[in-house]
């Protein structure tokens, strides 16, 4: 019997797990190992700052689940990987052995690029774990209560922007409902090249659509930008634009996780898993990854202000499925290898754009593509509220093998 090790349990991670567990059977003993006891449905993040959502509305434990589908959860921390010797190292067990190794640990923040960008420092809001989220929400309530200019940004360097846009446009929202919108000047600020990039290249119209949003919605705007410093009441941009503030909230970039960071031999200079289009490392053939910690180089001109790439919850479900397909491969010994690149994956997004969605189709992340669209719907956000749904009960029930 093989030992498949995944190090994550979230999209990417139960995936694997699961599916590969479903094609070995008895082949393969699986262990998902992850500091981390609940699956958290991580898109509904963008609702917790308005009290649209609880953390406890969007989360579940994830260890019963995976029990159920054969699955083994050890509740800790990867300290890092040994490759060479097949070993990871944890804060509680010790040294984990694996014939197999899948790395599905999402990534870490890097607030380090900018003083005073970290929450912690209380004079920049940020919404990408439940913690900070939860933050958030104290600080939305602030600014109902003592009304004032609030500066939203993808700083340089940052992959997130459509989560992003998604606060940006119901912060909008709440604060209209709350009747204090008049009283607070929404600035936006982001690295992309124009509105509606979102790492990806853009997709035909989505540049106007975003525009005539954001003028309706009155938000000043500012692309290409860096953020050069952050003082107590204003927010310096690289052209030196000065924007007040009284909230603001950031997405900061993102780097691998500190298990990784702790595993060079594994990782580039940012912490993230180099491996081939099968999601297999270029030198260690046992070793795979999925998601968020998987190295993705963009096929862009660089411009004036860096970005990365998004890993979002579909093109991780669809690295999940690919890495379980080889592993069963190359146990069964069948010669086949299943690869798709990054830029191949179709891309397929719901952003919600404070009670209006906007559904985002194409059949490859990157350009070249054959079909992309972009459809808005302004009457109400449906689309993103069943699929919510949707995504909650199909992990929670560890069905991974349905869209």
């Amino acid at each position: 019997m093989k030992s498949i090790v995944v190090l994550g349990s979230n999209f990417a991670g139960v995936t694997a797990a699961i599916s590969a567990k479903r094609k070995l059977g008895n082949d393969a003993e699986v262990t998902v190992i992850s500091p981390t006891s609940n699956f958290l449905y991580v898109p509904s993040l963008i609702w917790v700052p308005f009290g649209i959502r609880k953390v406890k509305d969007i989360t579940f434990p994830v260890e019963p689940m995976l029990n159920k589908k054969g699955v083994k959860f050890l509740h800790d921390k990867g300290v890092k990987v040994l490759p060479d010797s097949n070993v990871v190292v944890t804060e509680k067990n010790g040294e984990i052995h694996y014939d197999y190794l899948v790395v599905a640990t999402g990534a870490s923040l890097n607030f380090d690029i900018l003083p005073n960008l970290n929450p912690k420092d209380n004079m920049i809001q940020c919404i990408v774990t439940p913690e900070l989220a939860e933050k958030s929400a104290n600080a939305f309530e602030e600014i109902v209560k003592n009304p004032g200019p609030v500066v939203v940004a993808a700083t340089q360097g940052a992959s997130c922007m459509g989560a992003a846009y998604e606060y940006l446009f119901n912060l909008d929202k709440y604060l209209r409902k709350r009747g204090v919108r008049d009283k607070v000047d929404i600035a936006w600020v982001t690295p992309e090249p124009f509105l509606g990039h979102f790492g990806i290249g853009g997709i035909v119209g989505g540049q106007t659509m975003l525009e005539i949003f954001m003028k309706l919605y009155g938000i000043k705007w500012h692309t290409d930008a860096t953020i050069k410093k952050i003082e107590k009441d204003n927010i310096i941009l690289g052209d030196e634009t000065k924007l007040p503030y009284k909230m603001s909230m950031m997405i900061p970039p993102f780097l691998g996780a500190d298990v990784m960071k702790n595993s060079p031999e594994l990782v580039d200079e940012k912490g993230f898993v180099v491996t081939n289009e099968g999601y297999q490392h270029i030198k260690y053939k046992n070793v795979y990854a999925a998601g968020l910690a998987v190295e993705v180089i963009a096929p862009f001109k660089k411009s004036a202000a860096p970005f990365g790439v998004p890993k979002t919850g579909f093109p991780s479900d669809v690295m999940g499925k690919i890495v379980a397909e080889n592993i069963k491969n190359d146990i069964r010994g069948n010669g086949k290898f299943k690869t798709m690149p990054f830029g191949k994956i179709p891309g397929i997004c719901i952003m919600d754009a404070g009670k209006k969605e906007v559904w985002i189709l194409t059949n490859h992340l990157f350009k070249p593509r054959q079909f992309e669209l972009m459809i808005p719907n302004v009457f109400y956000n449906i689309g993103k509220l069943i699929l919510e749904k949707y995504m909650l009960w199909k992990n929670r029930k560890g069905l991974v093998q349905l869209p």
